[in-house]
């Protein structure tokens, strides 16, 4: 079975989250085994990520920037990668969602700093606010875009 991973931040709103869950049911949706972790619970250890065929990062804008437990995941990611030499790390398809409360420039930190894990599934999927049904409906299109991605 093909593994996917949903890494995202979110905590005070949930919103994050909500779309995060979405996501990952358009994997399930479409056979893929989904581990989804917050990094508001934790530190994900990116040892684990060479395991994943592809992944889904989600964050809120935090002032035009990534929530910090992305950003450290991204950081050992880097570490392993370059001065570890952990196989896996890279070449992997991946897709990118975000919640803003007005601002939504987060999408371009996104992908800038995303971009080394591989290669970007489709547009990056933002909503401001609690994300209604169509929203949640088009994070499970996201979600079943990226498993398509795959051969």
């Amino acid at each position: 079975m093909t593994k996917s991973l949903v890494l995202y931040h979110s905590q005070e709103y949930g919103n994050t989250a909500a779309m995060a869950e979405a996501v990952a049911g358009g994997l399930r949706e479409a056979g893929f085994e989904v581990d989804s972790f917050n990094t508001n619970d934790g530190r994900f250890d990116v040892r684990r990520f060479p395991q994943y065929d592809c992944v889904a990062f989600g964050s809120p804008d935090y002032y035009s920037y990534i929530a910090g437990g992305l950003k450290t995941f991204m950081d050992d990611h880097y570490i392993a990668d370059v001065r570890d030499g952990l196989e896996g790390l890279r070449g992997k398809p991946y897709v990118l969602f975000y919640s803003h409360g007005g601002g939504g420039r987060v999408k371009e930190a996104m992908e800038r700093i995303f971009r080394r894990i591989g290669t970007l599934t489709g547009e990056p999927l933002g909503c401001r606010g609690k994300p209604d049904k169509q929203v949640l409906q088009a994070c499970e299109a996201l979600g079943k875009q990226l498993a398509k991605s795959l051969p």
